[in-house]
């Protein structure tokens, strides 16, 4: 049975990043990662009430927002493997996106890529992982079983570990894209990201509280997987004991030691969502702005569309974090709604 209890608790990750970390990762992953472009749709400013600008990370290299992350780390690695302290391989474990941008990245720079794998993951993105040349190993659905094989695979090749979210170097270069937006659109009155393992939300933050200390900063996750909600109004975090149930399949993860104490120094609320709401807002994606993303990706659209993001006129902008869509489960591409 699926439950959420607290994790061990102990002092704050000593190397959390900051806003200069970010600024530093921008410089290290330009030209390496795509400038996205700000979106505007004109139906969806009337739909909402706000002026929405869209970040579109789902027209990033390799499908999502993860591999400005990957490049960041690994780009920290290389210098250490250029140095000789250091063989080139690296490990992860990922529900998709994460292992793809890995993989490409470590593919580029001449890296060994090894990704733990849940056994639930979509299809659709393990085929990306494998078609950027990574190497397979299929655990159980939840934290534990991944975290066990990951140490596993460690002990075995000596592979340097880039987690998905709970590492510095992934959240300064997830920051980046909050980086840009900023840059595009100075005048936010609020940024808004999904919640997974909080690695997007922590980088997109302190981004902000750099570059326009003014903007409300809010992360969004599903109802169903809402650990990172009840961790941050609880003030304790929590974790799932297995995979939460919901659509949005890149935001199942809990969140991270280093993503939390970013949290609650820089952000300002967390929402949740339901799955429907979800559905909705990926639709509206699609028929307002043209663009088809991943469930993921429309988290943070729901509540917008919800009225639950900043007040009417407001300046909204939201990281699109992936496009990555298995068509044959799309809730409204797969034939189950034609006609209604």
């Amino acid at each position: 049975m699926l439950t959420l209890a607290p994790v061990a608790a102990g002092a704050p990750p000593a190397d959390l990043p900051d806003f200069a970390a970010v600024v530093a990762a921008a410089g290290r992953v330009q030209g390496r990662v795509a400038r996205t472009p700000v979106l505007r749709s004109d139906r969806l400013d009337a739909r909402s009430g706000r002026r929405v600008h869209l970040k579109c990370e789902n027209l990033q290299h390799a499908g999502a927002f993860k591999y400005r992350g990957a490049t960041n780390a690994l780009l920290a690695l290389e210098d250490e493997a250029l140095a000789g302290r250091r063989a080139r391989i690296v490990a992860t474990h990922s529900s998709g996106n994460h292992g793809a941008a890995l993989a490409r990245a470590a593919r580029l720079l001449g890296w060994r890529c090894l990704v733990v794998t849940p056994r639930d993951a979509s299809p659709v993105k393990l085929a990306a992982i494998v078609a950027e040349g990574a190497e397979l190993h299929h655990c159980e659905p939840g934290l534990a079983p991944r975290e066990a094989m990951l140490a596993a695979l460690v002990r075995e090749t000596g592979a340097a570990v880039v987690h998905p979210y709970d590492d510095a170097a992934v959240i300064a270069g997830q920051g980046t894209a909050a980086v840009e937006l900023l840059a595009d659109v100075p005048t936010l009155d609020v940024l808004a990201t999904p919640v997974g393992g909080g690695g997007l939300l922590a980088g997109s933050a302190l981004a902000a509280r750099g570059m326009a200390p003014g903007c409300r900063v809010v992360g969004v996750e599903p109802a169903v997987a809402d650990d990172a909600a009840r961790s941050y109004h609880g003030g304790v975090r929590l974790g799932w004991s297995g995979s939460p149930p919901t659509i949005a399949d890149g935001l199942r993860g809990s969140i991270g030691a280093r993503p939390f104490a970013i949290f609650r120094q820089h952000v300002d609320d967390l929402l949740t969502v339901s799955e429907a709401a979800i559905v909705a807002a990926m639709r509206v994606l699609l028929e307002d702005a043209r663009l088809l993303v991943e469930p993921s990706s429309a988290v943070p659209v729901a509540a917008l569309l919800e009225g639950r993001l900043g007040a009417p006129g407001d300046a909204v902008g939201i990281v699109l974090s992936g496009g990555n869509v298995d068509l044959s489960v799309c809730p409204f591409l797969d034939g189950r709604l034609a006609g209604r």
